[in-house]
């Protein structure tokens, strides 16, 4: 059981790490939505390894799931925003949304 914890903890910092990249490197706003989907997909498998290694397995599954549904709803969202942001400005790039009033 412990012999899992470093492989999985180890997936879930280098996950981590690639969202954070994403999201602070990009100015694409996809790439930025795809980082935001790895950050989430880490914490997800954060929360299911935490109640493996603790034993409360049906507490991580319903966490997981609320999660994912969390998740769902935030992408769609900010993919209706992502149209939104392509349809003004006839780009996704971030540095023209700096100059928006309002």
């Amino acid at each position: 059981m412990e012999s899992l914890f470093p492989l999985f903890g180890g997936l879930v910092v280098i996950l981590m790490l690639i969202g954070l990249y994403c999201l602070l490197a990009s100015e694409n706003v996809i790439r930025i939505l795809i980082g935001i989907e790895v950050l989430t997909k880490a914490a997800t498998l954060a929360i299911v390894l935490a109640g493996y290694m603790t034993g409360r397995t049906a507490l991580a599954q319903c966490l997981a799931i609320t999660m994912v549904i969390v998740e769902v709803a935030v992408i769609a969202v900010a993919s209706g925003i992502t149209v939104g942001i392509f349809r003004r400005n006839g780009s996704l790039d971030t540095s023209g949304l700096k100059s928006l009033k309002g």
